[in-house]
Order: C-alpha cells, then structure tokens, then sequence
C-alpha cells in the first residue's frame, strides 16, 4: 500500500497542515471502530468491569513511548484541558509571577491569564525572538524574566505558531535550581521528537496524542510527577473524590472517571503507537528523522522563495517549520489564517493547506509548513512556487 492511502485526505488537496489537528491513518480508526463495537455490545461490562485494565494497559503503552513513569501519567482529551486542570489546581496568591513566553499558545496563555485574574497573580511574559540564531537566545529570554516572586512557568516545548524546538531541558534545569515549578506544554512532543520524561525533569507535561502520533481526536496525556499526585486534581470532580478503595492511588482513581464519556481515543493510542510505527524499517527514530529532513528540506525550498534566511537554528526544528511573512494590515486571525489573504489564495488557487498566524501580533504574520511521512517533496515545490508568484 502507498503510504498515502493509509489516510483519509482528500487527495486532491496538499495538506501541509498536520500540526493543527493531525490525520488519524485508516487502520488506528479500525481498531477505534473494534473498541466502540465492544464497547456498545456490553456496555455494562466494558465500563464497570473492563474499562481500567485497557486504561492501564494503553498508560503503559503511551508511558514506555514517552519515558515517562505509567504512575503519574493520565488521559485527557487534549492538552489546553492537561494545562486547565494543573492551574485550577494549584494555589497562586495576590504577587505571585507567572512566567510564559510570547510564543504560547493563544488558547494556553487564555488559561495562564484566567488563572492570574482569579488570583490576582500576575502574568510575566519572555520575549524570546523570532527570528533567533541561537536556541541559548531563548534561554536568556526566559531567565531574565525571572524574579523572586516568580512561582511557576509554563514554557512550550514546541511553540505551535513559530515552530521552535525549545531548550526544556535546560529551562528545567534551571527553574529547578531556583525551585520554581515548571509546566511543559508538549502538545507537539509525542511523536514529533523522542521523548524521555522522566529525563527532562519537569514538575509537569502534557502532549497531544492527535497529532504527532496520530491518534484518533480527543486523545492526549498529562504527566505529573510524584511531589505534586496529591495535589493535582481534575477539572471534573466525579466518584473517585470519595472512594473508599484502597487498590489504585487516589490520583488514577479521580483521573480515570470523570463521568461517562467514549474512551475509544486514549485505548486506541497503543495502536497508532504500533501502526505508525511500522510504517518505516527503523520504527519511530527512522519516522521522526524522515519528518525531520523533509522539514527541513522543505524549509530551504520556502527560504529560497521567500528570499530570508533560515530564521532559526536547525537544531530547532522538528517536524514543522516557521517563516516570517511581509506585514499585512489586513490579516486579522489569530490562528488558523482563515482571514488572511495569501491563506485563502493558496487554497484557493493552488489546493494548499496550511496555515498563517498572525504573530506577535498584527501586522506581522507568520506560514507554518508540517512535515509527516505522506507528504512528498513535489508537494513543497509547488508551495515554494506559489509562495514566489503571490508575494
């Protein structure tokens, strides 16, 4: 089989997109179809009697993958929710500094700020440059916006509208040493780089399963490490807030229930896992270094057409990439490029998905390009063209 056709996408379109919201191949929503029959055959059963050993067996899984340990680590639907559900529970106080940077995601930052209202903490934000060249920039960025009063950060791993792969493990290292807790936002990480949790060091990480992975919607993780498991809880109170069961930590026991819902996504992670995973001879290392080189190909090919340089070291790139557009005035989104003309004249006109934010903020603007494995190198070759004849 072409590895094209293990997806549903329309063929007609180049969809240079796969950061947004991923593309669940054909055989990972096979084996979420199997999981909903079982599930809707005995729904009793499956709930009551079957449910936590699958939870268990697919935490395992996704633990392994990620290098994390399975004791701390629990399905969410995404990680704006992973990243809700650590501020509501933590207990900021009136001059309390939050540190973010300006690359934060839109809907994460909403979170960080709500937070900061409803404590009257304040919001502390690292202007880290784009673009930058080199990833100790970043460093520097955030460490000068540390003060005394500084009680958390929340930094990307992989900022989503500049496609920067941060230094985490450096930032964590040193937040660590001033004993400030430390939220990294992963929402690309599973997948796009190899992960190893435990080895990062972080007070806190999420990750998105729908992406990188490739796993169905509403699939996502959030890691927590053991000094914080009893202070963490979800943003739905449910049964386990009283249970008296003595057999599973009061954390799984809360996390795992939240009310009834379809749990097919986070049980059918295991299987995107091993899918994707078999697609190349080398496993998951070979997939993520073809992402890779295919970004960053694909990033000469639009650097050329743009006539800029590479805006950032390629230590920083992963599997998408970032170019700094001339200012419009009349680019008005803050996400996806709906508003914005060159997004609606590259679908329009050349059936190209991909988006453009506007970033820091209007007028300036920023094209993402995604790299996954059924992207081909013609596909951004006619982006670079198109690119060239428009601006």
């Amino acid at each position: 089989m072409n590895v094209r056709e293990y997806w549903s996408l329309n063929p007609e379109v180049a969809h240079l997109n796969h950061g947004s919201f991923g593309a669940c191949p054909k055989p990972v929503l096979k084996c979420q179809r199997a999981l909903r029959q079982r599930m809707e055959v005995e729904p009793v059963r499956f709930f009551v009697h079957e449910l936590e050993e699958l939870l268990d067996e697919a935490r395992r899984t996704l633990a392994q993958f990620v290098g994390a340990d399975p004791a701390g680590l629990v399905f969410v639907t995404n990680a704006t929710t992973a990243t809700n559900t650590v501020l509501r529970s933590l207990n900021f106080k009136p001059g309390d500094e939050l540190l973010v940077t300006d690359h934060e995601y839109n809907a994460v930052r909403n979170a960080l700020d709500h937070a900061a209202a409803l404590s009257g903490a304040e919001v502390r934000v690292a202007e880290i440059p784009f673009p930058l060249i080199s990833s100790d920039d970043a460093v520097e960025a955030v460490l000068a916006q540390v003060t005394d009063r500084t009680r958390f950060c929340l930094i990307d791993h992989i900022t989503s509208a500049t496609a920067l792969v941060l230094p985490i493990s450096t930032i964590v290292r040193e937040m660590r040493a001033r004993g400030i807790p430390i939220f990294i936002d992963g929402a690309h990480g599973p997948g796009m780089v190899p992960l190893d949790i435990r080895a990062i060091g972080a007070d806190f990480y999420t990750g998105n399963c729908h992406k990188w992975l490739c796993a169905p919607k509403g699939s996502a993780f959030l890691w927590v490490s053991e000094d914080w498991r009893n202070v963490i809880r979800p943003l739905v109170i449910s049964h386990g807030a009283n249970s008296p069961r003595q057999d599973r930590s009061r954390y799984f026991l809360e996390f795992d229930w939240v009310g009834s819902s379809d749990p097919t996504a986070y049980l059918s992670v295991p299987a995107a896992i091993r899918i994707m995973g078999s697609l190349l001879p080398g496993g998951w290392p070979d997939l993520m270094e073809h992402n890779r080189r295919t970004a960053l190909s694909a990033r000469r090919k639009v650097c050329e057409a743009l006539r800029i340089p590479p805006p950032c070291p390629e230590e920083m790139i992963g599997s998408i990439a970032s170019f700094p557009l001339p200012d419009a005035e009349d680019s008005t989104t803050g996400g996806l490029g709906g508003h914005d003309l060159i997004h609606r004249e590259l679908f329009d006109r050349y059936q190209i998905e991909i988006p453009i934010f506007t970033w820091p903020k209007p007028p300036r603007r920023v094209l993402r390009i995604s790299s996954q494995i059924y992207n081909s190198p013609e596909e951004y070759e006619n982006l670079a063209r198109a690119l060239g004849e428009l601006l």
